[in-house]
């Protein structure tokens, strides 16, 4: 299934402003803000989060990787290009699991 399919089946993000990623000590590594150009990968974080308990944990990173489909082998072949899916790539080969706090809109 490619990412604009999967986006139509995964819940909206509408009541979300952004979500905040938190690492050790809930220190903010990264912002996924809700506008053009972010709100795929607000959705598909979000969505992570929902599944795995508040947190993005190598399994969870893995699962968003389907998700993603088709933006993947361009993240790859791109590193830099899609920030959110480099993040992911690097925690599904990890040990640890992040934290994600909502910010309502």
């Amino acid at each position: 299934m490619n990412f604009a399919d999967r986006l139509k089946q995964l819940p909206t993000a509408s009541h979300l402003a952004a979500l905040h990623l938190l690492g050790a000590g809930d220190q903010v590594l990264a912002t996924i803000e809700n506008k053009p150009g972010q709100t795929g990968s607000l959705v598909v974080y979000a969505a992570l989060a929902a599944l795995y308990g508040g947190r993005i944990t190598p399994a969870a990173a893995t699962l968003g990787l389907e998700w993603y489909a088709e933006h993947v082998a361009d993240a790859q072949a791109f590193p830099g290009k899609h920030p959110n899916i480099d993040r992911l790539l690097a925690w599904a080969r990890g040990s640890e699991s992040f934290g994600v706090r909502t910010v309502s809109a």
